[in-house]
Order: structure tokens, then C-alpha cells, then sequence
């Protein structure tokens, strides 16, 4: 809970919010309260209070999940800036509510604020594009800027690593706190210098590892044309690899809709879903289906799924991006 703040940063723990925070924190208010926890944690506006002439910035959590949080601190005299590239809803109209919100499957958070920043920090916005699997904005912001190709190397390992990092049901699943992890980052304007100067990306570099070789064993649960679905094991070391196994599943198999599931400690499943570009359905479709459910064209997620709801989802999924 972050009460009386005079600024408040709300974030989402993954690669974009916490390149999105490190590029406003450069350049605003480094003091300011953070507000975050795992990548699927992202109704964070309930846990502000805040009152008039307060601000709080919003960055890469989806304003559907949060309108209603929004509305109250708009009605309290908070000063609300709202940065995300998710399914948005309807918006208010308020004169206290500055939105910067662009769902095009091209952007991410991080480069909508390197554009409100004039590019003062595109070296965090590059990193955050890797991460968010936006390789082609990426490399389009690398080259014109200049950036020799082992930088890009690095600043897409770095981008990647920070994203694997937010996977997980509570944040002691995770290798590191998202509100310490940005924490780490503040002082460094180069991503270049923190990789550097501090054991993060080795710390990252090697749970990344032994995650990932236990998750490429598995095989797939089901599978047909056009459509395939892995069910994880209750372990820590799979709610933390499974974005980046979907991301991998999806690069090797470009032509078919991934669905992942990760067992709850409290029952029912996380699920993340992919869906390849040309789809007439997107991922963000599809998974607003179901309570709970959202993301984007390509990438999209539900963060309960009951278990009573598995094999409706199954069926529905398979129908969804099957190809007879």
C-alpha cells in the first residue's frame, strides 16, 4: 500500500514496465513510491491510496483491469498519467487523466515513453522491445541509433532475462523483486554500465538455464493441426520459465496457437497464450472470453482459468485456431 505519496509509480514487474519506469525515473523522480509485483500481477491501482494533488504514473498494466481504480483516484484530485499498449476499454474523460495508451501490435510501453521522452533514454526502450518479444522494434531503434551489433546482442539477452524474471504466481518465485530489480537499475542511464556493474543479468543468465532445461524436456499435452497445448508440472522453476518456453515454442512452430498452463498453489491454472500473426482471431480476443483474461493481438493470457473450465477452454482454444 503506498498512502500519501506525492508520486507514485504503478508498474508491471516484466522487461517493458520496468524499462518504461527506468526511462521516467531518469528523467522525473527518482524518489518516487514504486507499486508492482509479478508479471500477471496488474490490477496494482487498488492497492493507492492517494488525494488531491498526488500523481500517479501507470506503466504497461492494462486500464480495463484497472478503470475502476482510475475513476476513484481521478475523483480524489489525483493527477493520473496512464503509459500501457494493452486492451484499453472504454477511457474517462477527465481533466486530471493524461493517457498515452496505443495497442498496435508494433509498440510497447517502453517505446511510448521513449517517445514522450524524445529519446533521451531509447537505450532502456530497446532492451524493453527484446524482452517483450518486438525484436523488429528493437533492431528498428538499435540501427537508428547507431548501436554496434554486440551491443544489440547484449541489450537483447539483457531484455529477455528481465522478462523471464517476472514469471511466477507470487514474487517469491521469482529470481529477484521487481520493486528491488528497479532499484538496481536507477542509477545506470546505459544498460551497458548496469550489465557491467552489477550481477544481475549472471544471476539471471544462470537460473535462466537450469529453468529452461527442465522446460525444453517436456513434450506437448495435445497437439493438432494449427494448435498446441502444453500443461506445466506444480513447480517454481516452471511458473518461472513459462513465458519464455511459450515464446520458444512459438518461434519454433510460427504457424500454430500456443496455449500454456501453470498449475495454482490455490487450484485452477495460469495460461498464456500465443497466436501467430494473420489470425483473424487475436490473443487478446479470445482470452477476454473468459473472467479474467486479456493481453495483446499476439500474446495474451488468463490469470485464473478454474480447473472446471479446463476442458471448455481446451475445446474452445482448439476450435479458436485449429486448422481442419
Amino acid at each position: 500500500m503506498a498512502t500519501g505519496a506525492a508520486h507514485v509509480f504503478a508498474f508491471n514487474g516484466d522487461a517493458d514496465g520496468l524499462c518504461a519506469l527506468q526511462q521516467l525515473r531518469l528523467a522525473e523522480a527518482p524518489q518516487a513510491a514504486l507499486v508492482t509485483g509479478v508479471k500477471r500481477d496488474i490490477q496494482l491501482l487498488r492497492r493507492i491510496e492517494a488525494g488531491s494533488g498526488d500523481r500517479v504514473t501507470v506503466l504497461d498494466v492494462s486500464h480495463e483491469q484497472n478503470c475502476v481504480d482510475v475513476q476513484r483516484l481521478l475523483e480524489a484530485g489525483v493527477q493520473v498519467r496512464y503509459f500501457d499498449h494493452h486492451f484499453a476499454g472504454d477511457l474517462c474523460a477527465h481533466p486530471c487523466f493524461d493517457a498515452h495508451i496505443n495497442t498496435a501490435p508494433d509498440v510497447c510501453t517502453s517505446s511510448l515513453v521513449n517517445g514522450y521522452l524524445g529519446g533521451r533514454y531509447v537505450r532502456w526502450a530497446i532492451v524493453a522491445a527484446f524482452g517483450d518479444e518486438l525484436p523488429q522494434l528493437g533492431e528498428a531503434l538499435a540501427r537508428a541509433h547507431g548501436l554496434a551489433p554486440r551491443t544489440i546482442a547484449s541489450f537483447a539477452e539483457l531484455g529477455r532475462h528481465l522478462n523471464y524474471n517476472a514469471y511466477g504466481e507470487c514474487v517469491d518465485d521469482l529470481h529477484f523483486d521487481p520493486a528491488a530489480l528497479a532499484e538496481a537499475m536507477l542509477p545506470f542511464a546505459d544498460p551497458v554500465d548496469f550489465m557491467q556493474d552489477t550481477n544481475v543479468l549472471a544471476a539471471l543468465c544462470e537460473g535462466y538455464r537450469e529453468d529452461m532445461g527442465k522446460a525444453r524436456a517436456l513434450c506437448p499435452e495435445r497437439a493438432c493441426n494449427g494448435a498446441t497445448l502444453v500443461t506445466l508440472p506444480h513447480e517454481a522453476w516452471a511458473r518461472r520459465a513459462t513465458g519464455v518456453l511459450a515464446n520458444e515454442l512459438m518461434q519454433s512452430r510460427p504457424d500454430h496457437a500456443l496455449a500454456v498452463l501453470t498449475p495454482k498453489s490455490g487450484g485452477g491454472f495460469v495460461v498464456s497464450v500465443r497466436v501467430p500473426t494473420g489470425r483473424p482471431l487475436g490473443a487478446d480476443d479470445f482470452c477476454r472470453t473468459f473472467e479474467t483474461g486479456g493481453g495483446r493481438k499476439r500474446a495474451g493470457g488468463i490469470n485464473h482459468l478454474p480447473e472446471t473450465e479446463v476442458e471448455r477452454f481446451v475445446a474452445r482454444f482448439e476450435t479458436a485456431f485449429g486448422v481442419a
